[in-house]
């Protein structure tokens, strides 16, 4: 079934499965997207894996997300738990739902969306980052950091008229790409295929996404995974797993089984067993 959960004056698509038709109450699992993927993708990274352990999921679009990036022209936010309570609410008022059991998972960025959430959301059972990201600004390759400053006039200058035309067309299009979620401008831009002019205003956004300061808020049981060849977001899983207070659990996923890199492109159901397996156990204790 599909619904809109209120979100300040835009609201929430959301997409709500269940095994059956039957009003049992189930544990129920929120699924969270990254920076620059579609809610699709979360049917391959927990929908049937839910369903097949007889739980309920819900997939939805937050801000910088899907359509309220694209219709609703809504940007990412730092304050990721005014994006997840909302959720947790309507789960909570519904009667085919195990309140106590309401599990979040994130993947990709949302490995710091997540956590971000559940550092203010106690009522979320189980919370599994894949992978642990404290920092997306440090996702970003150096140089492209380097520009920002205090200045946004000297930010924007140094943007325009040292780094734009020396860009590459591949790096310009990657850049579109990955700023587009965090400024309306810029996506409006790429939609036309051209290069954001304002880049202060969207990387000060990004760079205040970090989380560093608010994991050991984190009170419920938390599955951090890694992976061999993280390309965006290497070492911050471990150190993310270091900061938690919480009962913890770290899993590195490697190129031994198909599942290296960036959340295991290549081997989707092994990183769904490894994630359910551990949810399994923290939610029924089985």
């Amino acid at each position: 079934m599909t619904a809109r959960v209120p979100y300040g004056k835009t609201p929430l698509p959301v997409w709500f499965f269940r095994p059956d038709d039957s009003r049992e109450r189930r544990p129920t699992v929120i699924l969270t997207n990254g920076s620059d993927g579609q809610n699709v993708d979360m049917w391959t990274y927990g929908v049937p894996a839910a369903l097949q352990r007889g739980w309920n999921a819900l997939v939805y679009d937050g801000p910088g997300q899907g359509q309220l990036l694209f219709v609703d022209q809504v940007v990412f936010t730092p304050r990721w738990e005014r994006v997840v309570t909302p959720l947790v609410d309507w789960l909570s008022a519904r009667s085919d739902v195990d309140s106590g059991k309401i599990a979040l998972t994130g993947l990709s960025m949302a490995g710091n969306l997540a956590p971000r959430a559940a550092a203010f959301e106690h009522r979320i059972a189980a919370l599994v980052a894949m992978p642990g990201v404290l920092t997306p600004w440090l996702g970003f390759p150096p140089e492209i950091r380097e520009v920002l400053t205090p200045d946004k006039e000297k930010t924007n200058a140094i943007w325009n008229k040292e780094v734009v035309p020396d860009l590459p067309p591949s790096a310009a299009a990657t850049m579109k790409k990955r700023f587009e979620p965090f400024s309306v401008p810029a996506m409006l831009a790429a939609r036309k295929g051209k290069m954001f002019t304002d880049f202060y205003t969207p990387a000060t956004l990004i760079k205040s996404l970090d989380i560093t300061d608010v994991v050991g808020r984190i009170t419920m049981p938390t599955l951090v995974l890694d992976y061999e060849f993280e390309q965006f977001y290497p070492g911050q899983p471990r150190q993310m797993f270091d900061k938690l207070t919480a009962p913890k659990d770290y899993v590195k996923l490697t190129a031994a089984t198909g599942a290296q890199l960036h959340c295991s492109p290549m081997a989707p159901q092994q990183h769904c067993e490894v994630v359910f397996d551990w949810l399994q156990e923290k939610l029924t204790g089985s």
